[in-house]
This record gives structure tokens, C-alpha cells and sequence, in this order.
């Protein structure tokens, strides 16, 4: 029998919790779903489903097969989809989440680049520094960065972000400038009160030494922007990502300090429900904003693009 028909017999078997289920997807009789698992467990020799009359039930040996198999199927299920989206014109409605400064400060250029290419596709931004249910909230995709919580959804890496902690020079000359982490201790801190990464305010030392500073700061703030001009204006020390303070220390309006210790790098990802629902639209918006980040991280670290 098709070995490809009998491990979609298999994974839909799985997924519809029945035989009967599956073979009214896939077309055929469920006796001759039934044969082709049987053959399919023949060929393995390995059970991969007790079947009761009621439930179907995986085994060890099962449950691996199916993690592989619906992969298998998902890839094949993508170079179709690929190979069909190639002739037509993406469109339709394009709901992203994303964080809210992030978003602010870096996607109104490749969401601009992106409508200007495929005029058919409207797109609906919400910024918001809280993990969303995208299934609930009817997402095609959102924008996480940092580290990411264990779920069913596809997560592709679009880059990184590296953190610094950084203050005005005019601040650092009446202050003095901190050569080890405890030193920040007896300055300002400006911290970002909604950060969800472990490890907030961390310095790896030549070492390996970790070093956490969990000292309250003397101001926090919800608000990563409020954060940069509290920072720009002399307010203290403050840490976060270079896609917000990158250009402001190339710039010299902003000191990176500590810089002989080595920070957090932070993914930053898309995720999206299935890859068997990846739309022309959203691979597209995906591709281009991975080309698009590529090119921002060199500035974000002040190195020519």
C-alpha cells in the first residue's frame, strides 16, 4: 500500500480520535483505513495504536511516530502551499501582535513596505507587551522576544536583541562610572517593570560568573520609551534592548557601561498557530520582515548596513 496514504490514515486516526473519522477526511471506506494502518504497522513492526471500540489509544512507539509523521505531513502540506502561492496575488485582512515598543519604534517601515507590495492585504497591528491567545484573538501571528513559553505553536527566529545598560554621560561624570554590576547598586537604576525574561539585569563576567542585580530600582516604568528619555535626560542607568538604546549609544547620547561583561541575547520571533495554516499573506510578511531585521540589527549596533 502508499506508504504516504497509510501515515495519513495514521495521523488523522490521531488527531479526529477514530478510524471512522479519519477515513470519512481522507475519502475511503474504514475498512480500508483499517488496512492501511495495518499495514502501516506491519511494515514498522510496532503497534501503534491499541483501538477500543470507543477510544484510540497511542503507544510509546506511537506517540513518537505521530510527532514525526504530522511534521512530515505539515512539510509536505507547506511545499504544496508554497508552490500554489507562487501564482496568485496574497490577499485579505493581516492581524499581528507585537510588543508595544518594538512595534512602535521599528515595524511602521516593513508594514509600510509590505502594503506597498501586495495592495490586496489590509493589516491590523496591535501592540501590547502581554502574551495574547492568538487563536482566541483571532491573530494570523504575533512578534514575542525573549525566552519562550513550552506550546503548540510554530515559532521561526527572526534575529536577536542583545541588552545594554547604559546613561548619559553627563550623568556617569558626576556619578562615576560602575566597573562591576554590584557597583550599580549606589546609582540610579531605571528599570522596565513588565520585563517576562529571566534573568532581568544580568552580567556574565570572563568567568562564566553571573551576576543578577534584584536590588528595587529607584524608578520604574511600564513604558520602555519613557524609560530612554528619563535615560537620555540624566535620570540613571537604564537597561534594555539595543533596538531601543542601539542608535542613541552610537550616537554618544547614551554610554553603554559594563561593557567587559557580557549581557542577555533575546530571540526575537514570529509565532503562528500551525504551518499547515501559513498563509501566502503571512509568509510573505514573515520573509520580509526577517530580510528587514537583518539588516536593522547592524544598526542597532552601530556597524554599517
Amino acid at each position: 500500500m502508499d506508504r504516504f496514504t497509510s501515515l495519513s490514515v495514521f495521523v488523522h486516526a490521531v488527531e479526529r480520535g477514530s478510524l471512522a473519522a479519519a477515513s470519512r477526511a481522507l475519502g475511503m471506506t474504514p475498512a480500508m483505513a483499517g488496512k492501511h494502518l495495518a499495514a502501516l504497522e506491519a511494515s514498522l513492526g510496532a503497534r501503534l495504536l491499541h483501538r477500543t471500540t470507543r477510544k484510540l489509544h497511542l503507544t510509546e512507539a506511537g506517540q513518537d511516530y505521530y510527532a514525526r509523521g504530522r511534521h512530515i505531513l505539515e512539510s509536505i502540506d507547506e511545499a504544496d502551499r508554497r508552490a500554489r502561492d507562487l501564482q496568485s496575488e496574497p490577499q485579505g485582512l493581516l492581524r499581528i501582535s507585537a510588543p508595544s515598543t518594538f512595534g512602535a519604534l521599528h515595524l511602521g517601515a516593513p508594514v509600510a513596505q509590505y502594503m506597498r507590495r501586495y495592495p490586496g492585504v489590509s493589516v491590523q497591528m496591535q501592540l501590547d507587551d502581554g502574551f495574547v491567545d492568538l487563536v482566541e484573538g483571532g491573530f494570523d501571528m504575533a512578534i514575542r522576544i525573549g525566552q519562550l513559553p513550552d506550546s503548540s505553536l510554530i515559532a521561526r527566529r527572526l534575529g536577536e536583541t542583545r541588552m545594554l545598560a547604559c546613561a548619559a554621560p553627563d550623568y556617569l561624570d558626576a556619578r562615576g562610572r560602575p566597573n562591576t554590576p554590584e557597583a550599580l547598586a549606589a546609582l540610579d537604576r531605571l528599570a522596565f517593570s513588565r520585563a517576562t525574561s529571566s534573568g532581568d539585569w544580568s552580567f556574565t563576567d570572563t568567568n562564566g560568573r553571573v551576576h543578577h542585580i534584584e536590588q528595587p530600582a529607584r524608578c520604574q516604568v511600564d513604558d520602555m520609551q519613557m524609560l530612554l528619555a528619563a535615560a537620555l535626560a540624566g535620570a540613571g542607568i537604564v537597561y534594555g534592548p539595543d533596538f531601543v538604546l542601539g542608535e542613541h549609544v552610537a550616537s554618544g547620547r547614551l554610554e553603554q557601561v559594563l561593557t567587559n561583561f557580557t549581557t542577555q541575547s533575546l530571540g526575537i520571533h514570529a509565532v503562528y498557530p500551525s504551518a499547515r495554516l501559513l498563509s501566502a499573506k503571512l509568509r510573505l510578511f514573515i520573509e520580509g520582515l526577517e530580510r528587514w531585521l537583518s539588516a536593522c540589527q547592524r544598526t542597532w549596533r552601530g556597524t554599517p548596513s
